[in-house]
């Protein structure tokens, strides 16, 4: 029962193929091995050998990942070859060299992008293999969509710490109903990623005005603080950590810890309550102020000259704000929120609560435009902390006297102009009844402002985008093309911008159009421009009777630049004497599509035939016989403009006689 001949494949991609004892038929036979798989067949001849095997035939495979059929054969001494027996082995195909993992942009919440590199000369696979750890759950799949070298991979979950990522190009091949799969190795760094979680759902803001008298305990989870005083820090970072059993809120409105900036040290000290905090409670004894703080024993009121107080004029009065969310779509890993809140674009509020936490409440102490963003992060694992895409920013705005003035959400619809002259247009839309009380803006830019050099500019007012709160649109360029949008306006809050609307302003056209002849085949046109307008080109065009196509039709001779001179010409050449001819130039613009003005622009005009040529003259019979040619071989003379022949006779006693 001796085993027959082996193949085996060494690290190094050599096939190795040894003779058993069972091979051996006839010491007077020869034993060849065939090996296919590429391109060409490779033989190989195992050495003579009597009582003792010879040794193993070693071939040096060059493709990495490809099968290869390896035949046993015996040949007699009738040189008879006869297949013994064949097996298949399949190499192993070279690793993965680098990976790089991308978020997949269109949802980098479920998908990746990823890049690997592996050498590709006489490396073949059919798959690849992406092992990692989804958390503390271990996965494996055999992915085959590659495309040099990348896929979009968009089965992830988000929020989830993906570690340990590695990638093993893997062969595969079927022989005989057999299957061989081979795994390369892995020499790549391990990679990690995160994706990015869903924001939180439900976003909203509500602001109460603060009755002391009558505060209550919220009830539920939620975070609370006490902000937004005046100072002199324009941004400032604070981050509450909450543990498992947050504590009890009590009924007044105590701050959490509260970072004290100095302005002569990075590091910062925290304080139970900011100097400007509503209660009125003394501060301990050696504890820091704020910057700017008032001293306790300083008063800030002014007595008159009875010694009564001068009142005060009225502050203030703080308003709560009560910011409320719903946790992200599941299946979502979060480990808590990011609130970010800005007041007039230059004091920030940055803030994190626990994954428990949907409520939060603060005190707005001064007037203002603020803006609200909510966000989801994750943090657990190894991989870095990733923050959600905010899904909707809320804004409102808070009066000196307390008037909560909320977001802008509509924007207008069905947006008009309508031109009223060459320099005005008047624009129209419409709002919902509740907008009906807001102000707008409109938005005008011209669209041939950045068609044009700026040596050449024929217009600047509309260059820049311009804001208007007048639905008129004034100071406009006959030619030019604009683009509207309008937003609507309540208090400094701007909602958002309407579909943009193009319209476009008719040039002028040119003026004093004349021509100037200059023989009986060329003309010279001139011609004014308004000092107001803009255009692209002059097009000079004529209109007469084509003796070739034997039709009458405009046809364009001439295009001109358009320049900032007020006065253009142009010589007309290679025209037929004694023939009709109209004359127009029209302006035309930047816009699209092009609009020109204006067809009026004519002037019509019949060329001088050219002198006829005398060929003879002779005089018999008291007669005088002339003979003249004129004009070309071809020359049309049935359309032509010339009436009649005038012959002039003029003898040396001064008689004139003429005849036509």
């Amino acid at each position: 029962n001796a085993e027959p001949f082996q193949v085996t494949v060494r690290e190094d991609n050599c096939i190795i193929v040894s003779l058993e004892a069972s091979d051996v038929v006839s010491s007077s036979s020869v034993y060849v091995v065939k090996i296919a798989g590429e391109s060409k067949n490779y033989f190989f001849q195992f050495e003579e050998f009597n009582s003792t095997l010879p040794a193993p035939v070693v071939f040096n495979a060059k493709y990495h990942g490809l099968y290869y059929i390896v035949t046993l054969l015996v040949v007699n001494s009738n040189m008879v070859s006869k297949s013994a027996r064949s097996i298949t082995v399949l190499t192993k195909p070279l690793p993965v060299s680098s990976v790089s993992i991308y978020d997949y942009k269109p949802s980098p919440e479920t998908g990746v992008l990823f890049e690997i590199q592996y050498p590709e000369k006489y490396n073949v696979f059919t798959r690849v293999n992406i092992s990692y750890w989804e958390g503390k759950d271990y996965r494996t799949m055999l992915y085959k969509d590659f495309f040099k070298g990348k896929t979009v991979f968009n089965h992830w979950l988000p929020g989830i710490c993906y570690s340990n990522i590695t990638f093993q190009l893997v062969s595969e091949a079927t022989f005989n109903k057999s299957t061989l799969v081979e795994y390369s190795g892995v020499q790549h760094e391990p990679k990690q990623h995160r994706t990015v979680p869903y924001p939180p759902q439900n976003i909203s803001v509500q602001i109460v005005p603060i009755n002391r008298g009558n505060w209550e305990e919220h009830s539920g989870n939620f975070a609370e603080e006490s902000f937004m005083g005046p100072q002199e820090i324009i941004r400032k970072e604070k981050v509450s950590h909450f543990s498992d059993n947050p504590p009890e809120i009590p009924a007044a409105n105590i701050s959490a810890a509260w970072p004290v900036y100095r302005y002569n040290s990075t590091e910062y000290e925290t304080t139970s309550q900011p100097y400007w905090w509503s209660n009125e409670a003394e501060s301990s004894e050696g504890e820091e102020e704020f910057v700017n703080a008032v001293s306790s024993d300083y008063e800030a009121n002014d007595v008159n000259i009875s010694g009564k107080l001068t009142p005060e004029p009225p502050s203030f009065l703080p308003v709560q704000m009560v910011l409320t969310w719903l946790p992200p779509k599941p299946p979502t890993a979060f480990d808590g929120f990011h609130i970010n809140i800005e007041r007039e674009e230059n004091s920030t509020e940055f803030l994190t609560v626990s994954e428990d936490t949907h409520k939060f409440v603060a005190e707005l102490k001064e007037p203002g435009k603020y803006k609200l963003s909510v966000t989801t992060f994750s943090s657990s694992g190894s991989c870095e902390v990733r923050g959600s895409q905010s899904a909707k920013t809320l804004s409102f705005y808070i009066s000196p006297t307390g008037e909560w003035i909320e977001e802008l959400t509509e924007k207008p619809q069905h947006v008009t102009v309508t031109v009223l002259s060459s320099t005005t247009a008047l624009t129209s839309w419409t709002a919902s009844q509740e907008s009906g009380g807001n102000s707008t803006i409109v938005s005008v830019v011209s669209l041939t402002c950045p068609k044009q050099k700026e040596s050449q500019r024929l217009e600047k007012h509309y260059c820049t985008e311009v804001n208007s709160s007048s639905s008129l649109i004034e100071n406009l360029v006959p030619g030019a093309q604009y683009q509207v949008v309008v937003y609507l306006r309540k208090g400094p809050l701007v909602g958002p911008p309407s579909d943009p609307v193009t319209f476009s302003i008719v040039p002028t056209g040119i003026k004093d159009l004349t021509l100037y002849p200059l023989g009986p085949t060329a003309v010279v046109l001139s011609w004014n421009r308004p000092f107001l307008g803009v255009f692209r080109k002059y097009v000079v065009e004529m209109f007469y009777f084509n003796p070739s196509t034997m039709t009458s039709e405009w046809t364009t001779y001439y295009e001109i630049a358009a320049t900032i001179s007020l006065t253009a010409s142009v010589r007309i050449a290679n025209l037929l004497p004694a023939w009709y001819y109209n004359f127009r130039v029209t302006m035309v613009t930047w816009g699209d599509p092009e609009l020109s003005c204006c067809d009026s622009s004519t002037i019509s005009f019949i060329t001088a035939p050219v002198a006829p040529e005398i060929t003879s003259i002779e005089y018999y019979n008291h007669l005088l016989y002339v003979t003249w040619i004129y004009g070309e071989d071809g020359t049309d003379l049935s359309h032509s403009r010339m009436l009649h022949w005038m012959v002039i006779a003029e003898g040396k006693k001064k008689i004139k006689k003429s005849v036509s």
